[in-house]
Parts: C-alpha cells; sequence; structure tokens
C-alpha cells in the first residue's frame, strides 16, 4: 500500500498540472487572439473564441451590474478548495478515481480563482457549435472541474458495494 504522502503527491502533480494547462492556454489566448475574435479551428464546430466571463460558469451572472456576483465567485471558491483539499487529504490512501475527480476540481478551482482574484474575470476560449446549437464558451479549469465532477457522479453511480465482515452474534 502506497504511503499517503506518496499518493498526496501524485494527486498534487494532477492539480498542478491543471493549473499550469490553464494559466498557459489563458496566457496564449490572451496574447494571440484579440477579445471578442474567433479563430476556427474545426469549420462549423469548434473554435476558439477570446471572451472574458465575469460571472459563473457558462456566463451566469455575466451581465449583473452589481459587485457581489464576484465577491460570491471568490468565497465559493475559497470554500471549494478548502472542502475539496479536506477530502483528497483524508483519502489518500490510494490512487482512486475519486482522488483523480478531486484533484481535476482541485486544480480547476485554483485556475479560475487565480483569474478572478487578479482581474475580476476568466479567460474562456473553447467554443463549440453542432447542428445549430451553440455551447457557451468556456476553458481548460471549466473543463478539469466538469471532468473531475463526472468521474466523482460514476464513482458513485457504479461504486461496488464494501463488503463488511460478518458479526457474530452473541448466543
Amino acid at each position: 500500500m502506497p504511503r499517503p504522502h506518496a499518493t498526496r503527491t501524485w494527486f498534487l502533480v494532477i492539480a498542478l498540472a491543471v493549473l499550469l494547462a490553464d494559466r498557459f492556454s489563458k496566457w496564449a489566448v490572451a496574447g494571440q487572439i484579440p477579445l471578442h475574435e474567433s479563430l476556427s479551428v474545426i469549420p462549423g464546430f469548434f473554435r476558439l473564441t477570446h471572451v472574458q466571463n465575469r460571472g459563473a460558469a457558462f456566463g451566469l451572472l455575466s451581465d449583473s451590474p452589481a459587485s457581489w456576483p464576484l465577491g460570491a465567485l471568490i468565497l465559493f471558491s475559497l470554500v471549494a478548495l478548502v472542502v475539496v483539499s479536506g477530502l483528497l487529504w483524508k483519502n489518500s490512501r490510494s490512487v482512486t478515481w475519486t482522488g483523480i475527480g478531486l484533484a481535476l476540481i482541485l486544480g480547476g478551482t485554483l485556475g479560475n480563482l487565480w483569474d478572478r482574484l487578479l482581474d475580476g474575470h476568466v479567460i474562456d476560449f473553447l467554443d463549440f457549435s453542432l447542428w445549430g446549437y451553440h455551447w457557451p464558451a468556456f476553458n481548460a479549469a471549466d473543463g478539469a472541474i466538469v471532468a473531475g465532477a463526472l468521474l466523482l457522479v460514476v464513482e458513485i453511480l457504479f461504486a461496488r458495494p464494501a463488503h463488511h465482515s460478518k458479526t457474530v452474534s452473541p448466543r
């Protein structure tokens, strides 16, 4: 059985890789694509579009003139970091899909929190359309958070029941 600190290292490496991929991709998009401009990658399906999102996922609350959504999103991110970090710390006896999911969520949350704290918005750029339906632009951090959440849901839905040792009843 791996030592907990060795397993925690793997989870931190995953979170750091997500954070670095998110930071690099946002930096590259901001430096190469003017705000509100697009670069077609797969015509009619995928393009890189530089947008700034002051709200939550998929632009929720982004048009609000109030200043409270930014504070609420920062507070929510900080709470999520504490909860996810605690769960990772507690459940780091072995590398599991749950741990990988939590590490992806940790890295993604750090990436978007970084943007909100420094700039007051996140940069979104992954822009998909299919058969006339347009998905709101998102970023690498959002993708990691969704992938991590999906891993947790799959783990919950398809987890094997724990085998409990039979208890002997006194006679």
